[in-house]
């Protein structure tokens, strides 16, 4: 049995599986899954489990090279967009408008749906490498 980080078993196998970059989303509860990418729901009720929980999670057994998030998240989520900048230091991201995200969805490897229900609480994030 796993000891400590992520419990869930579908969701580890899917960052072990992860290739050198490859893109995976993490979602808030209202956030369009397209047809095809696999979801991995954690979402159990409303605010549970928050974005930004689900994020430090994935992050501690992740690398990450690269995000994405809507331009909107900057005007109208910013103590998310301040998060993102606070656990992703360094890291190379673009903005663009919530559509266009939603669009780069599709080739994701799979999406993390949570239970956050703020605005625009969504980031694609890329695989990096570890050496």
């Amino acid at each position: 049995m796993k000891k400590n980080g992520i419990m869930h078993a579908e969701l580890m196998h899917q960052i072990a599986a992860l290739g050198h970059m490859e893109t995976f989303l993490i979602g808030d509860a209202g956030m369009p899954i397209p047809k095809g990418v696999p979801i991995i729901d954690l979402a159990l009720c409303r605010g549970i489990p928050s974005f930004t929980d689900v994020l430090d999670a994935v992050l501690a057994e992740t690398k990450v090279e690269f995000y994405y998030v809507a331009e909107e998240t900057a005007q109208q989520n910013k103590s998310l967009q301040s998060h993102l900048e606070q656990v992703l230091p360094g890291v190379p991201s673009e903005s663009m408008p919530h559509s266009q995200l939603k669009e780069l969805s599709r080739s994701c490897k799979f999406a993390i749906r949570t239970g956050e229900c703020s605005s625009f609480a969504n980031v694609i994030l890329r695989a990096g490498v570890t050496f």
